[in-house]
């Protein structure tokens, strides 16, 4: 039995703690199901970026795009549920009747914050738009776990996260030992048994949970933040337990003297045995080698001999490794850095000068990408767009 079958056989015992609440079985992440003829299985042989079509999304040849969403309006119409404001991170899920729900984080903030999800059935029609978690602020980034939920992290000062059901058939639990910080994103770990978060401040820390009792129990474990030590050329991890991730007196960035900044911490993926995460205050990608403990910069907008990066926020990983970065301004592109080294624009939004990027997710296929326009053309968080990309 492999460590994937345990851990789900683990999450159909655990009805008393909590974790049932979850799909069970029925819903996993999308990243681990594509075949060698996916669209987005490898970025290698798309070429430039085309002229804008009707959607003002410039793609490379062989390739387009249709809305899914708009804020304020009814994505499905099966359902009254008005598409979220302010759509931020986002992932898909398989379902069992061969479709995928997409889950979206909405940034509002005081209360107004919460996670909309559009299923979609095995054809691509959206079929059902609901809303996942409600009442809670400023629902930024996140991350799917490996037995099918969503977290979703809240990015304020007193920011939770939230494990979600994305099939709406249970209420969102909140996860108080993952911390209590400007939350960005989560990605697990299973190998290791635990989450790894980011954190957007200009003074935030690299944090992981690791968890007591196995995944995917959260109901035990301990909270860490990274401290970064050099030795020649080489940087590694050293891991310190942060005495209160309540946060009740002192912020958890400040608890550990010897912690290391990361400036303005994003997107966070795990691929391969390496958890790829990005720092928007620096325009950096960070690669940190889960067994080694070592960590290096891929990308340094600062040194890189062709910069084209720049406001790096939400990362999602292709089957073959390419790392794709939604910017948060820049040129309004989804950037990708192959295994290679090779940068390139995947994909660029035309007039969305006051918006950003956000929630890049593939469909269970990987011949479908999806993320948003936050703000839309108006630059207003009541005007998001989302999108998908396909083949032509």
């Amino acid at each position: 039995m492999n460590n994937l079958m345990r851990q789900r056989r683990l999450f159909l015992q655990m009805g008393v703690s909590g974790v049932s609440l979850f799909a069970a079985g029925l819903l996993k992440p999308a990243a681990l199901a594509a075949s060698q003829s996916a669209v987005f299985q490898s970025l290698a042989d798309l070429g430039p970026l085309q002229a804008p079509d009707a959607n003002g999304i410039m793609l490379p040849a062989g390739l387009k795009s249709r809305v899914v969403a708009r804020s304020g309006q009814a994505a499905a119409s099966t359902s009254s549920y008005l598409w979220h404001g302010a759509p931020d991170g986002g992932a898909c899920f398989a379902t069992e009747d061969g479709g995928w729900i997409y889950v979206s984080n909405c940034e509002g903030n005081d209360g107004a914050g919460g996670v909309g999800a559009l299923r979609f059935s095995a054809n691509g029609s959206v079929v059902d738009s609901y809303p996942i978690l409600q009442n809670t602020s400023r629902n930024c980034a996140g991350g799917a776990t490996p037995w099918g939920s969503w977290l979703s992290c809240e990015e304020f000062d007193r920011g939770r996260v939230w494990e979600c059901d994305p099939a709406g058939n249970s209420e969102a639990v909140l996860r108080p030992l993952l911390g209590t910080f400007e939350h960005e994103a989560a990605a697990v770990d299973l190998v290791h048994q635990c989450i790894y978060l980011t954190e957007d401040d200009g003074e935030g820390g690299f944090y992981r949970f690791v968890a007591s009792n196995g995944l995917p129990d959260l109901s035990a474990g301990r909270l860490e933040i990274a401290e970064v030590i050099s030795s020649g050329e080489e940087n590694s991890i050293r891991w310190h337990e942060v005495p209160d991730p309540t946060a009740e007196l002192i912020p958890t960035r400040f608890q550990v003297e010897a912690s290391s900044i990361f400036d303005g911490g994003e997107g966070i993926a795990v691929h391969d045995g390496k958890t790829y995460f990005v720092t928007k205050g620096d325009n950096r990608i960070w690669c940190y080698h889960n067994s080694s403990q070592k960590i290096e910069v891929l990308y340094d907008a600062a040194t890189h001999d062709d910069p084209i990066l720049t406001g790096v926020d939400n990362v999602v990983i292709t089957p073959a490794g390419d790392v794709l970065v939604a910017e948060d301004g820049g040129n309004m592109q989804i950037v990708a850095l192959t295994p290679q080294g090779r940068l390139f624009p995947l994909l660029q939004i035309v007039g969305h000068e006051d918006s950003e990027i956000t929630g890049p997710a593939f469909d269970p296929s990987h011949q479908r990408l999806y993320f948003s326009s936050q703000r839309g053309a108006e630059g207003r968080s009541d005007h998001g767009v989302t999108f998908e990309i396909s083949a032509v």
